[in-house]
């Protein structure tokens, strides 16, 4: 059965830390961190889609948490085809042309810097996410390819925004064929579907249910409040991941304040408060679509 571990997507959200989550003395830098992972075992980082961290910053995070806590990493946004701002570059970088050199430039610094997390065994998975605007194709098929060629021997996470990639009998084996995790998502427009791709690692982001998805602020698309029963819906599934996978990771992106820590801190619960599986073993590894746990069981693991 896979070790469950369950998170939030970054902790150092401005509505995070207005909302009183983090208590007095911790509200500091380094006391952020040493408080949340007091509280959780994993987190996404993300402030490296916007600016490549240091290695020293990297080096703190790792310094900061305990032994088996994880971070996943987002790709910068140049990486993953996303609109990115000359600031958003290294400076000496900013005037570089778009093309594949200012890429294998771009990975390099991003491996230097998160190899302080490798080294301490830190690292969960990269996570790349690509945008609406990238559709299947032998074209998006060669630029996702290529990044994992350049991550060769890297832990390797894929999210698509494009719903039209779980439309296509393609992807599955596509991603797998890469040894690249499938991201299970809960989000409008995208299917809710439990995604196993490698037997190492399972990954689910919960976005949220905005009726704003797509439009509006980073606030408008991600608020939303996850009632009890509205993460009751994902155990089928989240069971079903935990057999076929080591690793699962659960990672809260809903805001605002305190709220994508409140649903983590609820879907901890709901798992403890489920009873464990049978083990069974059929199927483990398995490349490919997970289907919801059958009527009747009622697997755990946590």
């Amino acid at each position: 059965m896979a070790n469950i571990l369950i998170g939030t997507c970054g902790w150092t959200d401005r509505a995070l830390l207005t909302s009183g989550w983090y208590p007095p003395g911790h509200r500091d830098t380094e006391g952020r961190l040493r408080h949340y992972a007091t509280r959780f075992p994993l987190v996404e980082a993300d402030s490296p889609y916007y600016a490549l961290p240091t290695a020293r910053t990297t080096a703190n995070w790792a310094e900061r948490t305990p032994d088996g806590f994880r971070f996943d990493v987002k790709a910068p946004a140049l990486l993953t085809g996303h609109p990115t701002r000359p600031s958003a570059l290294p400076e000496d970088l900013r005037a570089h042309p778009r093309d594949e050199a200012l890429l294998i430039e771009l990975w390099a610094r991003y491996a230097d810097a998160l190899a302080p997390l490798r080294r301490a065994d830190r690292l969960g998975t990269l996570l790349f996410q690509y945008p609406p605007s990238l559709a299947p194709g032998p074209d998006a098929e060669t630029f996702i390819r290529t990044a994992r060629e350049r991550a060769r021997g890297w832990p390797f996470a894929v999210e698509f925004r494009n719903p039209a990639w779980w439309q296509s009998a393609r992807t599955l084996p596509f991603l797998t064929d890469l040894d690249a995790t499938a991201v299970s998502v809960d989000a409008p427009t995208l299917p809710p579907t439990p995604l196993v791709t490698t037997p190492r690692l399972s990954l689910v982001r919960f976005h949220g249910r905005s009726p704003h998805w797509g439009t509006g602020t980073k606030e408008d698309r991600f608020r939303h409040t996850y009632t009890p029963q509205e993460l009751s819906e994902w155990l089928p599934r989240i069971h079903h991941l935990a057999t076929h996978t080591d690793e699962l990771h659960l990672l809260f992106n809903n805001c605002c304040g305190d709220s994508a820590a409140k649903a983590a801190e609820t879907m901890r619960t709901t798992l403890h408060a489920t009873p464990p599986p049978h083990p069974r073993t059929a199927g483990r590894g398995h490349g490919g679509w997970c289907p919801p746990a059958a009527a009747g069981e009622n697997p755990s693991h946590l």
